[in-house]
């Protein structure tokens, strides 16, 4: 079905009027393509407030967690091409994670009191956040304040390297035995760290040759290359009392230098050309990343039991916080549209970053559709629920 550019014409204003003059987001854009064709284009607000420079299409934003989906192919590539299977255990590649164990009680001061799980951690867990890891910021745990204390997970601790992340892992319990529930987590560095073990190759070197290079994605990597600092964008944060406070200005970011931590969590920048690319070689096939099938196995529902994200993780993060979502291997998929209570389609996939950054494919109406910002966190506003509602309103 053909979108009606008139509705679509309608995203602009919403944006200026409920997020960009009242001073609730810095930026907004939106790219729609239907069909493989882009049917609207927003770009408004400002790179940098303070100085002015407003947003440009070729703005550089950091997508953080919209690195998952990206690096979570590149480890299915590695399935497709028969060096890795996703019932292996996770042991097979990091020795040291062969006597893991599960949280009973205690503290990383105490020492901690664990058992056995009930069955290895499979490299399946780790693409759906079933292996029991966990992130510092979820504030729920003991284990969670490890992390934190550890600086595990944590793109912007100097000291901290993605081999250095592993050994530490392999010293803290896991939050509960593998496969037995979903917990959003760093488990998605752990496949970064899978994809370097089993290809031979540094991840940044195999996310380049196998998937940006072939897809023209020219300025996504884990650093702004030199020369292009003054695309970069600021990130800004919410303040007391209204507006918003800077919270990593593009002229001084720790991204415009190559990091310490290579985070296939969420470590990535990009712009909107580069991943609208990634995303529709995913819808269309071409280039080809992976099979057809592949992507369907992605995209289907692995959560225990089929169940929708649990009611825990929704306080945590907004990239998928709604019922009627489930969880695939690297992706959030739309199970029931009527449970989330907005417009779309079953099958539907997706994710966000943290800084407020989203994108989905709806297979069902060959639609793509990427909104860039620079806010965290990701779920101060709910501009990326009523961005959906415009665009499928446009559907005639």
């Amino acid at each position: 079905m053909p979108l009606n550019r008139d509705r679509l014409a309608r995203i602009d204003s919403f944006l200026k009027e409920a997020y960009l003059d009242t001073n609730r987001l810095p930026c907004a854009l939106v790219k729609v393509l239907h069909r493989g064709e882009e049917v609207h284009s927003s770009v408004q607000g400002h790179a940098d407030i303070a100085s002015g420079r407003p947003i440009a299409e070729d703005s550089i934003f950091r997508i953080y967690s919209m690195t998952k989906p990206i690096v979570s192919v590149a480890l299915m590539m590695l399935v497709e091409d028969g060096l890795v299977q996703l019932d292996d255990p996770v042991h097979r590649y990091i020795p040291s994670w062969k006597n893991l164990r599960v949280y009973q009680s205690g503290t990383i001061k105490t020492g901690w009191m664990t058992t056995a799980p009930d069955r290895p951690m499979l490299v399946i867990d780790l693409l759906r956040h079933t292996a029991g890891l966990t992130y510092g910021f979820q504030l729920n745990t003991n284990i969670d304040a490890a992390y934190r204390r550890l600086g595990i997970g944590e793109i912007e601790k100097g000291d901290m390297t993605l081999e250095r992340m592993i050994d530490l892992l392999s010293t803290l319990p896991l939050e509960f035995s593998p496969g037995a529930a979903w917990n959003y987590s760093v488990a998605t560095d752990v496949v970064g760290w899978l994809v370097q073990v089993i290809s031979g190759m540094p991840l940044e070197d195999f996310l380049a040759e196998r998937i940006f290079r072939p897809c023209g994605m020219v300025d996504t990597g884990f650093h702004v290359r030199d020369g292009e600092g003054h695309r970069f964008t600021t990130c800004y944060q919410p303040a007391r009392g209204g507006g918003m406070d800077v919270q990593d200005e593009a002229s001084g970011s720790g991204f415009l230098k190559p990091p310490s931590f290579i985070s296939g969590g969420g470590g990535l920048v990009s712009t909107a050309a580069d991943y609208l690319r990634f995303a529709e070689a995913l819808r269309s096939g071409k280039p080809r990343l992976i099979g057809r099938k592949t992507l369907e196995l992605m995209t289907a529902n692995h959560l225990p039991g089929g169940a929708d994200l649990p009611q825990a993780s929704r306080s945590a993060f907004s990239e998928a916080a709604y019922e009627g979502i489930g969880f695939g291997l690297g992706f959030a998929m739309t199970t029931a549209f009527h449970k989330a209570m907005i417009a779309g389609s079953n099958g539907d996939y997706f994710w966000g970053g943290a800084a407020s950054t989203f994108f989905w494919v709806d297979p069902a109406e060959d639609l793509t559709v990427l909104f860039l910002t620079q806010l965290l966190p990701s779920s101060t506003w709910p501009v990326r629920r009523q961005l959906r509602t415009i665009i499928y309103s446009a559907l005639d």
